[in-house]
């Protein structure tokens, strides 16, 4: 990537060089073909936990990395400048566990969390429902107590890693009260847990999204993250940070398509010089960069306000909102400026279009992005610490 990158320590610089060569000499050779014929790289993941990237928000004494979240944003931007499939399994990871570090016992955390953050068992999250859309308030898996177990009934759509994944947080009703959703930590090889076939989906074509289905699922009261209720508190605190995950992974991805462009630009010649020396696509080109860096600026003031223990709820959502707005953006010009090979398969940029989209769509829509925003500000209009 050709961004800029300001860094808090000499080690966050060494480790942002690290991730560039894996994803340079590991992902970036990889990708096309993945996602070509929609193959899950499971031993990615693994490789990456074992470079410790996957725990990098989270304590070394958990197995983590022990990063502000400025950095850990920066990573995954790198990430998926080269792969974004890649990059979105990286966040969904860490929000997989986001639940049992907020809300589970120490005794929890001791026993789970190291597997989890080395990459050894990777995770998914199952919040929404195929009925409920934007209101997970409304859904109807069912978790009933029985004896010393729980027992989950039900089904949890758009689920990222959906029948590759090793755990799954999940979200269920304990009661028929508004809030009585709780949140469990559920083994994939439990009894009673399939997938579906995956989604076919226009992009993002190498992560798996997958229905879950709960037919009996019998879980330990034990894997049960905080009390009865707080479920929903639990998934909408980690949206938060999930939010932002995708802002960083949408960044990532105008940078890939800026560079791709930029290069296209530079060897390509009309009229006797290179298109980019062309006012009318040059000033597209400029465009581009100015969404692009508009976007990190965003991303990474909202990443400061969390690292800070400041309130960033609206903050997050306005990065979500302009960074993935933006990709959709940047990646459809970047198709404009290499014209025909923009819309062939002989180039990434392509890819790169149809993966923007739904950016715009997950975490939260951005017609919700914008509804948060607005709620907030109807709240509290006195400044981003809030």
């Amino acid at each position: 990537m050709s961004a800029v990158r300001t860094l808090p320590t000499d080690e966050a610089t060494e480790l942002l060089k690290l991730v560039r060569e894996i994803a340079t000499k590991e992902l970036a050779p990889r990708s096309a073909e993945a996602e070509a014929t929609e193959t899950f790289p499971r031993d990615v993941f693994k490789m990456l936990g074992e470079a410790g990237i996957l725990g990098l928000p989270y304590p070394e004494e958990l197995g983590g990395g022990g990063q502000p979240y400025e950095v850990y944003l920066q990573v995954l931007e790198e990430i998926a400048a080269v792969w974004s499939s890649v990059g979105v399994g990286v966040s969904v990871h860490a929000l997989s566990c986001f639940g049992l570090f907020t809300a589970g016992t120490d005794e929890q955390k001791q026993r789970w969390l190291p597997e989890m953050l080395s990459g050894d068992l990777l995770g998914a999250y199952c919040l929404s429902e195929a009925h409920a859309g934007s209101d997970p308030a409304a859904m109807r898996t069912t978790a009933r107590l029985d004896g010393d177990s729980y027992v989950i009934n039900g089904a949890k759509a758009w689920t990222t890693h959906g029948g590759h994944a090793d755990f799954y947080k999940v979200m269920a009703r304990t009661s028929e009260d508004k809030g009585g959703i709780s949140c469990f930590l559920v083994p994939a090889d439990s009894e009673g847990l399939t997938a579906d076939p995956p989604e076919r989906k226009m992009g993002l074509t190498g992560s798996a999204t997958a229905t879950m289905r709960f037919d009996g699922v019998r879980v330990p009261v034990e894997r049960r993250l905080g009390a009865e209720g707080e479920g929903l508190r639990i998934a909408l605190a980690g949206l938060d940070s999930g939010r932002l995950g995708i802002a960083a992974v949408a960044t990532g991805l105008a940078q890939g398509a800026l560079d791709a462009a930029v290069a296209y630009a530079r060897e390509r010649e009309t009229f006797g010089k290179p298109i980019i020396e062309h006012q009318g696509l040059a000033f597209v080109l400029a465009d581009m960069e100015a969404a692009i860096v508009a976007s990190r600026a965003t991303m990474l003031h909202a990443a400061r306000l969390k690292d800070a223990g400041h309130p960033f709820s609206r903050e997050a959502s306005i990065a979500k909102m302009v960074a993935t707005d933006n990709a959709m953006k940047v990646t459809t010009d970047a198709v404009q400026v290499l014209g025909g090979y923009g819309y062939t398969r002989d180039f990434p940029v392509e890819r790169f279009m149809r993966e923007a989209k739904v950016m715009q769509i997950f975490e939260g829509t951005n017609q919700i992005q914008r509804m948060v925003i607005s709620r907030s500000l109807a709240k509290n209009n006195s400044g981003t610490i809030s």
